[in-house]
């Protein structure tokens, strides 16, 4: 077997292990295309993908003899030089997991083994007449065409992904700052590292406030605040006689997943109540105790709206006897308790939250590819809010809690609530997609079971609480919405 034919194995072995890297690394556990800071290590990532893709195809079934071989070896010099820089940006802007770190050094050491073996031949293929060889080598080369074809793909999107952020971050700068107080205070936030949460910490650094943000991987906390909080992996890690004005406790596992099984409903409430009990907890031994906490809740408190009801729900409508409501419920109460020390509360309600990060990507991606339309019936409410206006809206609060006498609640709703096939006509007009393309509820309910409801079943509720005290949303319209989010 010859040295060529070895390093174009490797080159394979190279493409397989890229592809995992992509896939499960930089789209679904970091979701780099959505991470501001990505923004540069995805252009890297652009400029290595367009080149890896040329190399997959150009070395599939051509060897490069002559003058040729300089350029090959200039490409791999470029490539080199790429890597390094990456490793680099890497470092300077996200912690790695440990698997990422694991299949990096693999990838590095594949490829180092490949580059040396191809430049074996360097010697020979520079004495022979300048040309591209045809030279197949049956499946292995089609396997390498086809990784060329998938690598280049993914170089558009992360480069397409990075003029976004670019987009994004002219648009941030460009944006009011928000004004959360009047004077520089101490704020404690969970959930800090979540969609809502990183943005909401980026807000009040902005506004000059000043941070500690509780995280169960403080390290990677740290790193994508660049430092400017201080993180703590557990409440204990913080003294009794640590000054705290205001708490915003976010933090709760994602909903929508995996089905409710009994060991995931554990998991839901041990993540909400579990870790609002530890916060009163500390507020009880606290020596000067926080004067708000802004907590987090959902609308599906309200439990499921039937088809054809239009009541509109306010804050002071009933739960219901259904696990989505009852975890609602808990939170709420566990929040709650810590009004038994001074502490002023206000709940939360959030609907559907619309940003860059979240559940809209995902919702939009059907009708992107001209496959939107109802999803079940398509006449459940669909009750949601741009991030911005959720911001706002603690901004706004805050600014009014001298109003608070004892607890309020709050609905973190748009004033316009849709069905769900209005969400979809909508969204494809907007996008300038096709939308009658529509989702049996059968198969959904299968698949996901009760967790179904939150897909299937709605409720139409209305933010009457902010618009009484006089809050003005940026976004209450669903078009001017997702106009500004896509």
């Amino acid at each position: 077997m010859n040295t060529h034919l070895i390093a174009l194995q490797l080159m394979a072995a190279q493409g397989l292990l890229g592809a995992f890297d992509t896939l499960y690394h930089h789209e679904l556990t970091e979701a780099l295309p959505q991470r501001a800071t990505a923004r540069t290590e995805l252009g890297i990532h652009a400029t290595r993908a367009i080149i890896y893709s040329l190399l997959f195809i150009g070395l599939s079934a051509w060897q490069w003899h002559g003058i040729w071989v300089l350029v090959l070896i200039l490409v791999f010099g470029v490539e080199i030089v790429l890597t390094l820089w990456d490793f680099v940006i890497e470092d300077q802007t996200r912690l790695l997991p440990a698997t990422e770190r694991v299949t990096h050094t693999v990838l590095a050491i594949n490829g180092g083994a490949f580059i040396t073996l191809l430049a074996l031949n360097v010697p020979a293929w520079l004495q022979e007449p300048t040309e591209l060889v045809w030279q197949t080598h049956g499946m292995l080369s089609a396997f390498l065409a086809v990784c060329g074809i998938g690598v280049g793909i993914s170089g558009m999107r992360d480069g397409f992904a990075a003029l976004r952020l670019r987009q994004l971050e002219i648009k941030e700068r460009q944006a009011p700052m928000m004004h959360f107080s009047d004077k520089a205070e101490q704020v404690l936030v969970t959930g800090a590292t979540g969609f809502i949460g990183q943005l909401l910490v980026k807000a009040l650094l902005a506004d000059g406030q000043q941070v500690t943000i509780l995280s169960r991987k403080p390290k990677q906390a740290a790193w994508k605040f660049d430092g400017k909080v201080r993180v703590i992996g557990a409440m204990q890690e913080l003294p009794a006689n640590h000054h705290i004005d205001v708490i915003i406790n976010l933090a709760g596992a994602r909903v929508l997943g995996w089905r409710w099984s009994e060991a995931r409903k554990t998991e839901l409430r041990k993540s909400r109540t579990g870790l609002t009990n530890t916060l009163v907890d500390w507020i009880s031994k606290a020596e000067t105790k926080p004067r708000l906490l802004l907590s987090a809740s959902a609308i599906g408190y309200y439990g499921v709206q039937a088809l054809g009801d239009d009541t509109e729900l306010s804050e002071n409508a009933p739960p219901q006897a259904i696990f989505m409501s009852q975890l609602c419920q808990e939170w709420e109460a566990a929040n709650q308790a810590a009004s038994v020390y001074g502490v002023k509360v206000a709940k939360m309600r959030l609907g559907l939250v619309l940003g860059h990060q979240g559940a809209l990507g995902m919702m939009l991606l059907p009708i992107k590819m001209g496959l939107g339309g109802a999803l079940g019936s398509g006449r459940q409410w669909q009750s949601w809010i741009h991030v911005q206006d959720v911001l706002r809206g603690i901004a706004h609060i805050w600014q009014h809690a001298g109003s608070i006498t004892h607890d309020e609640t709050y609905n973190f709703t748009a004033p316009e609530t849709v069905t769900q096939k209005q969400f979809s006509t909508i969204a494809a007009c907007v996008l300038h997609r096709p939308s009658f393309f529509p989702t049996p509820g059968l198969p959904v309910r299968l698949l996901l079971g009760e967790q179904a409801s939150l897909l299937l079943d709605g409720q139409r509720v209305i933010p009457k609480h902010l618009q009484e005290q006089g809050f003005v949303f940026n976004f209450p319209k669903l078009e001017k919405a997702l106009a500004d989010l896509v």
